[in-house]
């Protein structure tokens, strides 16, 4: 495979301060968000006319913008976040982010011609996630940061998609995309840009250091070159929460070190210092996970912070860097003047002054001297071309025309044409409400936990890696039909995945339910049925056609919807939603368990934290390769019969219980019972921000 040709540097910006930060130190793109709809809502952000201003001030230097619009959205929502895209393409912006599938699929039909960028919120780590999105119409893949280099090698190789990856800044312990801690403990949604961060709260893990869901950050400025060999064309500094200061210092480290140059120990010992918490790792990219991954932000963290330090970064982005080569020409024409400056893109701008006979002339040499002086501007004179004779004319005169050609230049630079976008009516089909009671889908962890009960339900749901003689006795047993979980993280093991997908098929187990893209494409190249889970975190009636067009015959909303919410998604698709279950809070490729001494402990049963309030939150490992973090109570939904009307099926999800104790739950079920044990509502009711 050879190594991207493009390769850039995109910086954060959080803010306008941040952005010339970014843009003096010398990044090649910027991402920041407008006043709603991005994943950093607490950031300082942009106006709509700050947004303009950034634009203009941005394209004048030949920096690409890429604007946030990546949460997911609500049903109100979604024609307010087309407006607020259809703005964006006025300007124009040059690519948008994006993370709802019903928002992505809109875009799709209405700016065709505008790039659209895969969230790393979509949370896409395999080839056939990212050609997934390449074929609907994605010009580029942010990749989850949990990838080794070797898994996106793998992803470059697949399809000729861009693949974005970061290479500095925070890491959070859930894969993105696949986290509700936040929303569940706070009605905060990291999906829609408001996670308030309690990972970096003490949660114990057995013989773990108390904060077992905190990570360092991730600094890989100096291997940025890997990145590149592994098919990269942009690498992603993390920080729009972070001050201007920081994203100058991550920056110029950053483009040092990708033209091939030595990056400073003083420059990344002040970029550390700046922020990091106890240091930083590079776990994830080279496949060394363990506990010398985790850290969090002690006092000498903070401390190391000094004005002094602060002070001496800023003079990183003091002044305008001369960035863009230009030709500049100076011309006589009868009794005028003309400087004209035009750029690589062959534009021009010009101005002109009457000739000053009776003066002596400015001599070539001083002439081209003259001309050159573009300090303090975008700008760097490559090549300089004046009359052999020189010129009638003062030297103020001249430095006059140059100033003005290369305002006129830094003008047109600054406007760009607008991105066609079509308005349209969103439109969809009501969805016809259920009759009778809820059939219930029941998903067990193992094959161990089925209970009599079980034979009741709709359908039973268990993991792909069930051994096959074990799905050839059920299949003779006559349970309901039966559904395979493709793991929701398949970090270097889709072909590993695809093979036992295959043997499935063989022995008549064709129906799979798919928790990522990845795993849809999969169902979609072998021919298979495919149900959707939760964590494709449908969220609109737009990703739900979006999704009904792709294949599936069923899908699970998003738990973070409410019940109103979940009454007003209209649509065909037959939609389904957790009723009970403990929910899984994050889904990590870096146990908190393994966090100890000991490392991973290959767990055969579920472990636990234990937060500050001494509430336990199960672990499960599956195979060593998913991760999940369980709510330290179950969801109960089962006796809200009229409230669950609007949807087509009921999930239970059983996880921790043995087989007795899954039977006492679906007895409960069937009968609308309140139980008699812990349990929580969830999001039904308070719904999320």
């Amino acid at each position: 495979m050879m190594e991207t040709q493009y390769f850039e540097i995109l910086a954060p910006a959080g803010g306008p301060e941040a952005l010339r930060a970014a843009v003096f130190a010398g990044a090649d793109a910027v991402y920041l968000g407008g006043p709603a709809f991005g994943a950093r809502a607490n950031a300082k952000n942009f106006s709509r006319q700050e947004l303009a201003e950034a634009v203009a001030f941005c394209h004048g230097r030949g920096v690409r913008v890429h604007v946030t619009v990546n949460t997911l959205l609500k049903e109100p929502e979604l024609p307010q976040a087309l407006e607020f895209v259809e703005f964006l393409c006025s300007l124009p912006v040059d690519a948008v982010l994006v993370q709802d599938m019903g928002l992505f699929a809109q875009l799709r039909r209405r700016a065709p011609q505008l790039p659209l960028h895969a969230s790393t919120q979509m949370s896409l780590h395999t080839p056939a996630g990212a050609k997934l999105l390449w074929e609907l119409g994605a010009q580029r893949v942010v990749l989850s940061r949990e990838m080794s280099l070797e898994e996106i090698r793998e992803v470059s190789e697949s399809c000729p998609v861009e693949l974005e990856s970061f290479v500095h800044g925070a890491l959070c312990m859930s894969v993105s995309g696949q986290c509700y801690l936040s929303a569940m403990l706070g009605g905060r949604s990291g999906n829609r840009g408001l996670c308030a961060q309690p990972c970096r709260l003490p949660f114990a893990a057995p013989g773990g250091t108390g904060h077992d869901l905190s990570l360092k950050d991730l600094s890989f400025v100096r291997e940025i070159g890997q990145l590149k060999q592994a098919g990269v064309c942009s690498a992603k500094i993390e920080g729009r929460m972070k001050r201007p200061e920081y994203v100058a210092a991550a920056v110029s480290a950053c483009r040092r070190a990708a033209d091939g140059e030595e990056v400073p120990q003083k420059l990344l010992s002040d970029l550390e210092a700046v922020f990091s918490r106890s240091g930083f790792t590079k776990g994830y990219l080279t496949g060394e996970r363990g506990r010398g991954m985790f850290g969090v932000r002690t006092k000498e963290d903070v401390t190391g912070a000094t004005e002094k330090v602060f002070a001496s970064l800023r003079g990183l982005y003091r002044g305008e860097l001369p960035r863009s080569g230009i030709q500049l020409t100076l011309s006589r024409k009868q009794d005028s003047l003309h400087v004209t400056a035009e750029d690589e893109q062959g534009r021009q701008g010009t101005a002109c002054a009457p000739a000053t006979e009776g003066i002596s002339p400015l001599s070539q040499e001083r002439c081209v001297q003259q001309l050159g002086k573009t300090g303090g501007t975008p700008f760097r004179a490559e090549t300089v071309t004046v009359p052999e004779e020189g010129v009638p004319c003062g030297v103020s005169t001249l430095n006059g025309l140059r100033r003005e050609a290369l305002e006129k230049l830094l003008a047109l630079r600054e406007k760009g044409e607008p991105i066609p976008f079509e308005p349209k009516e969103l439109s969809f089909p009501a969805h016809p409400r259920r009759q009778g009671d809820l059939p219930l889908r029941v998903q067990f962890r193992g094959a161990e936990q089925l209970c009599p009960q079980a034979r009741k339900c709709r359908e039973i749901v268990l993991p792909l890696e069930t051994d096959l003689e074990t799905l050839t006795r059920l299949g003779e047993e006559g349970w309901p039909s039966l559904l395979l979980d493709i793991p929701r993280a398949m970090f270097g093991e889709e072909k590993r995945t695809v093979r036992k997908m295959e043997q499935c098929m063989e022995l008549g187990f064709r129906e799979f339910v798919c928790g990522n893209l990845g795993a849809l494409e999969l169902v979609r190249r072998l021919g298979g049925e495919a149900h959707g889970g939760f964590s494709l975190n449908i969220f609109n009636t737009s990703a739900l056609e979006q999704f009904r067009e792709l294949g599936l015959s069923t899908a699970e909303l998003s738990f973070e919807l409410t019940a109103g919410e979940t009454a007003a998604l209209g649509g065909t698709l037959p939609r389904g939603l957790m009723v009970y279950g403990r929910a899984p809070l994050m889904l990590t490729r870096n146990c908190p368990l393994a966090n100890s001494p000991k490392g991973c402990l290959h767990c055969r049963k579920p472990g636990f934290l234990t937060d500050r309030k001494r509430k336990q939150f199960p672990v499960m490992c599956r195979g060593g390769r998913n991760v999940e973090v369980l709510n330290s109570v179950p969801l109960w939904l089962c006796d809200l019969g009229r409230e669950l009307s609007p949807l087509d099926f009921g999930v239970a999800r059983f996880t921790v219980e043995n087989s007795v104790e899954c039977g006492r739950v679906l007895d409960a079920c069937f009968r609308g019972e309140t139980p008699a044990f812990d349990y929580t509502r969830g999001l039904f009711h308070r719904g999320v921000e």
